[in-house]
């Protein structure tokens, strides 16, 4: 796989290519750089041994090095596009910029002080899922620790900030959904966004409800399509799959594949009360691994909540303490 690319439409922007977990297989990473040889880079990817070597030879095939690098960028605070940024702050000096909201939520999943690892396989068990699938949470939860080691310290970025890149002043739009203190970046002259995963092309970004987080994850996604469906985008870069010109095509087409899911959760509860184990392998199906059924769950709950939210649909709880869902 061709590490580094030139983007056609914006001059001054590569895109680079950082390996992942199956199924994606890649984070987009871009560096934009400045006439005097100085680069901003956006989401460097996760860390470890493989994808640290990868950005030495990005670098090296883009004619620079650490020392170049003025600032790094991200979009949100997930181990695939966080990961690297404070090992790249170590070896740089150069300052990490996200969302107040995103620090946050990386210090609740990510900190010192996280007890995500058992908050979140118990909270799967109290809506129905087998011991064995949750202890299997437990330990895929672990796995994410040397993904973000070191967590960079970090200089916020407020919703409407602007951000000079790659010569364009960038315009900082904070949605959540997908994760709490997202932020795409708008260059309103050239029409261009730099989207991370609030909009994809193809896939629609995962939708998760989880425990102490935003307890109510998709009406969040979907306020934030709205928003985003506003802008003028001639080009969009996201953070996974390629660059593509139908934006604001997409985020209609995420709101009525967000509506089509909501329909078909609710004509199953319609045909019986059910926990929301059995809703999401109805719906996903029962042979996804680990990371795919941590997905899974937390997108049938995130759904579950907004009919709740809509009243079509009531939680109740049971004597042994497992939620279900009814008409």
């Amino acid at each position: 796989m061709k590490r580094t690319e030139e983007m056609p439409m914006t001059e001054g922007m590569h895109r680079v290519k950082i390996s992942m977990s199956f199924p994606l297989r890649w984070v987009n990473s871009y560096v934009l750089s400045e006439s005097d040889g100085k680069m901003t880079i956006i989401d460097p990817g996760p860390r470890n041994s493989e994808t640290e070597q990868e950005w030495n030879e990005a670098l090296a095939d883009l004619g620079l090095t650490f020392g170049d690098i003025h600032q790094i960028v991200l979009t949100h605070h997930h181990p695939d596009h966080l990961g690297l940024s404070g090992w790249m702050q170590q070896m740089t000096g150069a300052p990490v910029r996200m969302s107040t909201r995103s620090r946050q939520e990386a210090d609740y999943m990510w900190g010192p002080d996280s007890h995500i690892n058992t908050i979140l396989p118990d909270y799967y068990g109290s809506h129905g899922m087998p011991e064995d699938k949750t202890e299997q949470i437990h330990e895929h939860m672990k796995a994410f620790t040397s993904q973000i080691t070191p967590l960079p310290n970090v200089t916020p970025v407020e919703d409407g900030e602007g951000l000079n890149m790659g010569g364009r002043r960038w315009v900082a739009v904070e949605t959540g959904g997908h994760a709490p203190g997202h932020l795409c970046f708008y260059a309103p002259e050239s029409m261009e966004i730099l989207c991370g995963d609030a909009v994809l092309p193809q896939i629609s970004p995962n939708i998760s409800l989880q425990p102490g987080s935003d307890p109510q994850p998709l009406l969040s996604y979907m306020e934030g399509l709205h928003r985003l469906g506003e802008l003028n985008v001639k080009q969009a870069y996201p953070g996974h799959r390629n660059p593509f010109s139908t934006f604001n095509e997409r985020t209609v087409q995420l709101l009525a594949h967000h509506e089509g899911r909501l329909q078909k959760l609710a004509e199953r509860i319609e045909e019986s009360p059910a926990n929301a184990y059995d809703i999401c392998v109805h719906m996903f199906g029962n042979r996804l691994g680990t990371h795919q059924l941590r997905f899974a769950m937390s997108e049938t709950l995130a759904h579950l909540q907004e009919l709740i939210r809509r009243e079509v649909v009531k939680q109740e709880q049971t004597p042994d303490g497992t939620f279900y869902f009814r008409f």
